[in-house]
């Protein structure tokens, strides 16, 4: 478990810590690939950070309002990567003709790893009724070519004819498909890259092994006719395009004779690479282009912006508290709703999120409607999400919905003492078990202070979590899971 292994925080542990670290280490290459593919197992995630097909969501960093303490910088600058400041690779360097490379890439070897250790949720149904009717619909998605066009002054990639740029993409629905159109510039959708990760979360997600080979095989397929056409080497748009086409018309097949839904139907969760995928999709279309109205705040007071990122939260909802569909979540302070999204996603339970700050309300609103249409896009249902304005300790709402939570997340990073304060006087009224995720804890280090409430209500268990897992650092740092007694 790395970081996170409870036992590395007890001092009387170190023998047991330094037996586990021996012991586990020389199996794990033979259960993964040398190369990870987009699915990862939650497992996984605690020995490190999942990297999403579009790994744009790290873009908040640089807007960050959060100081690093002294570790965290000696840490940042011994232990950086690149993730955060590794810009967007051009699509004339992407698709390779190199045979060994593409091995180690190839999707078909690496499919269908979904967490097999994580319990299934009998209850959770993944099918969208809306998503697969007779007639197509218009799922009002904001489309890539929105964002990313010769319109937006976006030129075209090498090779593409102006008449060539405009191309349309088949989701797993009965959706409209989405527009996108063959450019490429910095911090703008890439349409290659988003296409390519579309063609294989569909094939590992939706699909038998049998009915993937078509799509994602490594010596003849879809997206190997694709990479190849794109490729520098080659680069002729034309095969792309009739590439495209016939996977657009295969996939819109198995969706109409219902293979799709049949094969929905046998699932109770989403890998936690496609619900990466899916909100950074969302999120590259309404936060992304606007992303500056996030430096506007005031340091010193509570309202401070930071982003807890995918790979964090699946290992906080999936693997230590182990939520459900059929539970409660509430982001107190919620900022442009990610985590609100990503648990209504994920896990499929209902979700509640409160913010007071008008631009990350604004952006959390328009993320809300892309993430409804997007998710009807993809053919999957997600729990109910409910978003608040205002404050969280005066809101009727959220304040009614803190009896019912099985799961709180406060991101206080930044949060005054007296913020602090008095969400433990909120915490009075909260049921027996229910579990508090914040990044500075409640509890006084001191047990003996006076009046700490929050002692007299909280078991506390602190943890440490990943780099390159929370938007205002690529440090490791701390955080806590306390238990309400």
């Amino acid at each position: 478990m790395g970081i996170l292994n409870k036992n590395r925080l007890k001092p009387a542990a170190q023998e047991i810590r330094v037996e586990k670290v021996v012991v586990p280490t020389k199996p794990r290459p033979s259960l993964t690939p040398k190369n990870s593919a987009l699915r990862a197992s939650s497992s996984q995630l605690s020995a490190s950070p999942r990297p999403s097909p579009n790994p744009r969501l790290s873009r908040t960093k640089s807007a960050s309002p959060y100081p690093s303490s002294s570790d965290e910088k000696r840490a940042l600058t011994r232990k950086r990567k690149a993730v955060a400041i590794t810009p967007r690779a051009s699509p004339a360097f992407f698709g390779d003709d190199s045979e060994s490379e593409d091995e180690d890439h190839d999707p078909f070897s690496k499919r269908l790893r979904l967490s097999e250790s994580r319990p299934i949720d009998y209850n959770r149904k993944l099918r969208h009724k809306k998503a697969f009717g007779d007639d197509t619909r218009d799922s009002r998605i904001i489309n890539a070519a929105d964002i990313a066009s010769v319109a937006t002054k976006c030129p075209p990639i090498h090779g593409a004819k102006p008449e060539e740029v405009a191309i349309e993409l088949q989701y797993p629905s009965r959706c409209k498909r989405e527009r996108y159109e063959l450019v490429w510039q910095k911090d703008k959708i890439d349409a290659i890259k988003d296409i390519f990760a579309v063609v294989e979360h569909v094939a590992e997600t939706y699909l038998t092994d049998a009915e993937a080979k078509p799509f994602i095989d490594h010596n003849a397929s879809f997206k190997r006719q694709m990479e190849r056409a794109i490729s520098e080497k080659y680069r002729d748009i034309p095969v792309f395009r009739a590439a495209l086409q016939n996977y657009n018309d295969k996939l819109l097949e198995l969706v109409k004779d219902g293979t799709i839904t049949k094969n929905i139907d046998r699932i109770h969760h989403i890998p936690p690479s496609l619900v990466s995928f899916i909100l950074t999709q969302v999120y590259d279309r309404t936060v992304a282009p606007k992303v500056e109205m996030l430096t506007k705040y005031e340091m010193g007071s509570d309202n401070v912006y930071g982003e807890l990122l995918h790979p964090f939260i699946t290992k906080l909802l999936v693997d230590q508290t182990m939520m459900t569909s059929d539970q409660v979540f509430i982001d107190l302070g919620s900022g442009v709703g990610n985590v609100v999204l990503q648990a209504a996603l994920e896990i499929g339970c209902r979700s509640y999120g409160c913010e007071m700050m008008e631009n990350a309300c604004n952006l959390a609103e328009a993320q809300e409607k892309e993430f409804r249409s997007r998710c009807l896009l993809w053919g999957v249902a997600h729990g109910r999400v409910h978003l608040e304005r205002g404050d969280f300790r005066t809101s009727s709402k959220i304040l009614e919905k803190l009896k019912e939570a099985d799961v709180i997340l406060v991101n206080n990073k930044a949060f005054t003492s007296t913020l602090n304060d008095s969400l433990i006087n909120m915490f009075l009224d909260l049921k027996k078990g229910c579990k508090i995720i914040s990044l500075k804890s409640f509890v006084h280090e001191n047990k003996t202070a006076i009046n700490d409430v929050a002692n007299s209500i909280l078991d506390v268990q602190h943890y440490r979590y990943h780099e390159n897992w929370v938007s205002w650092a690529a440090a490791e740092g701390d955080y806590y899971i306390s238990t309400k007694k």
